[in-house]
């Protein structure tokens, strides 16, 4: 599978399964051995194990109202990247979470290396100017 339609397979995805909190689904999109990062100075992920115990932990408390990413940007070597943004309630309070999502899939089209940067602030928002690059 080349880096395009797997790069665009994995935020179709994404959106629905972030959105429904279908983990499953979600993991269906990592090689078994992937190394996820959420954050960077947090401990990577390593198997599909331990990412959908760090997506079920980050997806308690969370109702999820709107979930969007950007198209994505392909680039050498099996890279792609997309910016994202969530808007949800977490303990009744209104989130708007913001970030990007940097991705290495295998020739087969699985994520096998994914690193997240992403921002939080109360309320339902869009950051001045847009969140996606046009």
């Amino acid at each position: 599978m080349d880096t395009r339609e797997a790069a665009e397979r994995f935020v179709r995805v994404w959106e629905r399964g972030w959105a429904a909190h279908d983990v499953e689904t979600l993991l269906a999109l990592y090689a078994e051995e992937c190394v996820h990062r959420s954050m960077p100075f947090r401990a990577p992920h390593r198997g599909r194990d331990a990412l959908a115990a760090y997506l079920r932990w980050s997806f308690e408390g969370e109702r999820v109202t709107d979930v969007r990413f950007s198209t994505p940007l392909v680039g050498p070597d099996g890279v792609a990247v997309a910016e994202f943004q969530v808007f949800s309630e977490e303990s009744g309070t209104a989130v708007t979470l913001a970030g990007c999502v940097f991705v290495r899939f295998d020739e087969r089209g699985l994520a096998v290396e994914s690193r997240d940067y992403w921002h939080t602030s109360e309320g339902h928002q869009e950051p001045p100017g847009g969140l996606f690059l046009r």
